[in-house]
Order: structure tokens, then sequence, then C-alpha cells
């Protein structure tokens, strides 16, 4: 059985492709995605660093974006993108594709139904993206992270399985970050690319920062921008004359995530779906910073949902600034709250369904 899996949010694959490889022990994956984040970037993903760490077989895809873009480059790059997948797709000759949204799986899904593979995808946010709106016209069964999404897709081919998370995030295996016992610790992460407005305002506020917190930082890996070797540069300058620790990381592996999520008392993000939920089953407070510009405004509608919760503060990029990062880091620091059932269980669940779910098309029998 050969099973290609593509999609923008590869962190929800990881469980997936676990459970796959439980199942069907024999079953081939082979991932489609990107190498590089952004263009001109010469950095390769962490999307690439960890597929291919697990030995499966990496095609980068050249696939085009239409929404907000009118860069003539990059609409071309649409129909490049279905022809380049059509030729893999018939090469590979998958059983099934499973798609986790974005831009780069919808060529992948409608050059597959051209060539009458099945396909399956997942849907990670509160609020349908256009890409999957698409997706869905052309796949067999369609996943929901959150039931409020059923709304969005026919009903006949929704299933309601939450977002598939790492295990580790619940596990600490590591003992690295050796914090002043007697401040509080906060996590900073943005994402695999990280935030060039958040790393900026974490080295211009680091001292600040570090007078009353220790910090654990993923910032993230662009050619361009190079944040980590400047935020190493600006700790050893003042870190004589703070109490607080500060660790940086290009990446937080999964053999540090869970350590960095038990230490910290809050945790400043983005927030995306896959974010958001782990937020959500680690019930941990959190300074949330929405990317504005991102289709349906989907991360505010994320953030949202752990508002709600009396989880986070929501911070408007437009308004963000050192102090008022500060202040809101403070204000979550002093707020008290009681997490009374975290349903991690769910969670921990949604790989093993969706798994089942893919293999289900390919023999209807399991």
């Amino acid at each position: 059985m050969k099973i290609v899996i593509t999609g923008g949010h590869h962190s929800s694959a990881l469980p997936v492709i676990k459970e796959l490889k439980n199942k069907s022990p024999d079953c081939e994956i082979i991932w489609f995605g990107h190498k590089y984040s952004m263009v001109g970037d010469k950095n390769v993903t962490l999307e690439f660093r960890e597929i291919t760490d697990l030995n499966i077989p990496f095609y980068h895809i050249h696939a085009g974006k239409v929404y907000k873009t009118l860069n003539l480059k990059r609409l071309l790059k649409v129909p490049y993108g279905f022809f380049h997948s059509l030729y893999l797709l018939n090469k590979i000759k998958p059983d099934v594709i499973l798609s986790f949204g974005g831009y780069i799986a919808v060529p992948v899904v409608i050059a597959g139904w051209v060539l009458g593979i099945p396909s399956v995808t997942h849907e990670q946010t509160v609020v349908a993206g256009y890409a999957n709106k698409v997706i869905s016209i052309f796949a067999k069964r369609i996943m929901v992270s959150w039931k409020s999404s059923e709304e969005y897709f026919p009903k006949n081919k929704t299933v309601y399985t939450a977002i598939p998370l790492r295990s580790e995030i619940f596990e600490i295996k590591s003992n690295t970050f050796g914090v002043n016992e007697s401040l509080p610790t906060i996590y900073v992460t943005a994402g695999k690319t990280g935030s060039v407005k958040i790393n900026e305002i974490i080295k211009s506020g680091l001292k600040e920062f570090l007078n009353i917190t220790n910090i654990i930082h993923q910032c993230g890996d662009h050619s361009e921008y190079e944040y980590y070797d400047q935020l190493i540069d600006e700790y050893e300058k003042i870190k004589d004359q703070v109490p607080g620790k500060y660790f940086v990381r290009k990446f937080i592996f999964s053999d540090e995530i869970g350590e960095a999520y038990s230490k910290a008392d809050v945790v400043i993000s983005r927030s995306g779906a896959h974010t958001t939920a782990e937020l959500s089953a680690l019930g941990k407070k959190a300074v949330l910073i929405p990317i504005p510009w991102v289709s349906h405004n989907e991360q505010y509608e994320n953030a949202k949902i752990l508002k709600d919760d009396c989880l986070a503060t929501i911070v408007d990029e437009k308004n963000l600034n050192k102090d008022v990062l500060l202040e809101a880091v403070k204000e979550q620091l002093n707020h008290q709250v009681n997490i009374q059932d975290l349903k991690q269980d769910i969670y921990l669940n949604a790989g093993k369904m969706i798994a089942n779910e893919v293999l289900s098309i390919v023999s209807p029998a399991l």
C-alpha cells in the first residue's frame, strides 16, 4: 500500500504517520511538501527535517498561492503545481492521498482525482480555508478538528476527529532548561520560521523580561534574518545583570518540547490551529498574537477559543510593542486558571481515527 501525504500542517501528520505504521507496517508513505519556507530562503524547513528523519521520501512541490496574490510568477505556479503533481502521482501510483490542507495540497488532490486516486483531507482550523473548501469537492472524506467546523462541509462525508497532537508534549524527556526556580518561565514560539515582530520585541526587551521571568525561546530559522545569533549575542551582553535565564533554539524538537511546556507558566505565541490545540490540551495560559493577514482571520478565531476558556489574552499585532507584551505577560502570570477537564484523550486518539479513515478508503472492510 502506498500513501501520499501532503499539506501545510506537517505537525498534525506526524502522529497519523505513527498510527499508519502501527496498523499497516508494510505501507509505504511518500511526502509532498515544501523544502523551503519562503522564496529566497536557503534554510530547509522543519517539515523537511522531521519528515526525512523518518526516512520518508520527500518531494518538493512548486505550488502556487492564489489568495491575496498578485505576483504573476506565483500565479503561474498554480498550473505548474498541478502538472508537477500529476506527473509525480502517475509515477508513484499511490493507493490514497491524505491531505492536511493548505494551498500546496490543492493541486495534489485535484491531480489525484483526475487519475482516479481517492483522497481524504483534514481541516485543522476553526474556520475552513479556501484550500480545504476546494479540496472538499474532490475528497471522499473530510475530517475536522472542531465540531463547529462541520457546517462548512457536506454532512455525508464529514467526520469529527479533533486535531492529532504529538504525545511528546505530554512527556518530559529532557532536563536542559536550567531555569531560575524562583522566577516564572515564559515559552516564546511563533512557528517554524519564527516571527520577525516577536523576535525583535524579545531582543529589544530581553533585559526587562529577564528581570521578572526566565525565557525559553523558539525563534525559528530563516537565512535572511538570522535571529538566533542576534539573540545569543544580546543575552551575552546582559546575562550577568539579570536573574532570569534565557534559552534560545531555532527549533524545539520532540525531545525537549515536553520540558519546555511543563516549565512554562505562560506561552507567547501566534495562534495557529496546532499550537492552539496544544495549549488547550495542556491548559496553558497564553498571550496570543494572531497573524492578521491569514485567510478568514482564522488565527483570531483560533485564539478566541482559548480566550473564551479564560486561558489567553489576545494582543492585536498593530498594537504590539515591548511594553504591551510585557504587561500582557504580567496579566497572565497573575491570572488564576481552574482547569478541570483537559480532554487529552481526545487529542491523543485523533491520530488513530484519521489513520482508520485513510485505511478504510483503501480497504473498506477495515
